[in-house]
């Protein structure tokens, strides 16, 4: 039965409706990947709204650009849950809805019978979401923000320059790969939904979504005893894979195997490197990088990174400059990614990156102001309108 609340949409997440009761970044940026893949999102929020509304500058009209880049494609509702009434429509908003996302503290919902345990009563068909940093145990009485993460999980301590201070990522990395690894289970479970009738609680943390994260480096520890160093911008196991000075901006080289060292080499005008014996294969490269260093920046002096980037690319090897943000975005526009569509027809937003050929994702709604979209939810509702909150 298709939910009172439910927009429609021509994304393949059409019909499914989603409570969003968390803020700042991992809980509202899985919420607003299914609102593109046309899930209605209701965005519940006490009075003074979600954090990232402060979060700034940067603001784009009066709005912080950080609240921007994690809510559109939602409504928002104010409700105070310690109100009688406002509680009551919480509850109403979960019983038409298909998904939960929330990122309380551990156990800070269950007073208002807003926990699993106690939703799943009335509704064992909902998929349920909770997010936490150091999950619901020991790690309970831990704040779960992500530089917190990038200390604790180990991932600063491989980044930055080997003999300099850790450096933490240029944004909250396991905020967003948190949300995207909870925006996965829910579509899992909407799976297991459509096949047995059945609900599921989800639970991801920050914590266990960092170390899953960091694939190669974390699995040395776990399966070599290795705690990976860190090593500047060198790979533990590629040579030469890094960033180069050339006659003007640094270039990344990328290579992975014997052939793109080859062809690297003859791009360089320096074909004896290849058959060099301290360089011929990728063992050998790793274990004479001092070597051969200085050999790729002599040779790359000649020429400024651009030009190095269109010979590369011409000869099959991994290569790029290192850009500014603003570059990156008039790269993929160069290209034809269209990396920047408009939401609700107007604010500039970063798009979605996934493409369906029957479903197409859409932004139809730019972040809402705090309690824009409360009058839509409670009319489908039929709900007294003295409490629109927009």
């Amino acid at each position: 039965m298709t939910s009172r609340l439910a927009d429609s949409r021509p994304g393949p997440l059409d019909g499914i409706v989603v409570a969003d009761l968390s803020r700042v970044l991992a809980g509202p940026y899985c919420a607003m990947l299914l609102a593109d893949m046309g899930a209605t999102v209701i965005k519940v929020e006490n009075s003074v709204g979600d954090d990232t509304r402060r979060f700034a500058p940067p603001v784009h009209e009066d709005v912080a650009t950080y609240y921007q880049s994690a809510n559109r494609n939602k409504r928002s509702i104010v409700l105070d849950f310690t109100d009688e009434g406002d509680l009551a429509i919480v509850k109403d908003i979960i019983r038409e809805a298909d998904v939960v996302v929330e990122n309380f503290k551990a156990g800070g919902l269950q007073r208002f019978g807003l926990d699993y345990e106690s939703v799943r009563v009335d509704r064992p068909d909902l998929v349920y979401a909770s997010i936490t940093g150091f999950g619901t145990g020991k790690g309970a009485r831990f704040a779960g923000y992500d530089l917190m993460v990038q200390a604790l999980s180990g991932f600063m301590d491989t980044t930055g320059p080997e003999d300099g201070e850790p450096h933490r990522a240029g944004f909250a990395i396991f905020d967003v790969f948190t949300g995207l690894h909870t925006a996965l289970g829910i579509l899992a479970a909407l799976r297991h939904r459509d096949a047995t009738g059945l609900g599921q609680l989800i639970e991801t943390n920050l914590l266990s979504s960092a170390l899953s994260s960091m694939v190669n480096q974390a699995q040395a520890y776990a399966a070599a005893g290795i705690s990976p160093r860190r090593m500047g911008n060198q790979h533990p196991s590629l040579y030469p894979y890094e960033p180069y000075p050339t006659a003007d901006v640094a270039i990344i080289i990328a290579v992975g195997n014997d052939g793109q060292f080859s062809r690297l080499c003859s791009a360089l005008g320096r074909d004896e490197l290849a058959t060099d014996d301290r360089f011929a294969t990728n063992a050998l490269r790793n274990r004479h990088r001092d070597a051969l260093r200085p050999e790729i920046v002599a040779a790359l002096a000649a020429r400024g990174a651009a030009e190095w980037f269109e010979l590369f690319t011409d000869a099959g090897v991994p290569s790029a400059p290192i850009q500014t943000i603003a570059g990156g975005v008039d790269f993929a526009e160069s290209i034809g990614l269209e990396p920047v569509v408009h939401a609700g027809g107007g604010l500039p937003v970063i798009r979605n990156p996934l493409s369906f050929s029957l479903t197409p994702v859409d932004y139809p709604l730019a972040p809402p102001a705090l309690g824009e979209g409360a009058s839509e939810v409670l009319r489908r509702l039929g709900t007294d309108s003295s409490k629109d909150n927009a």
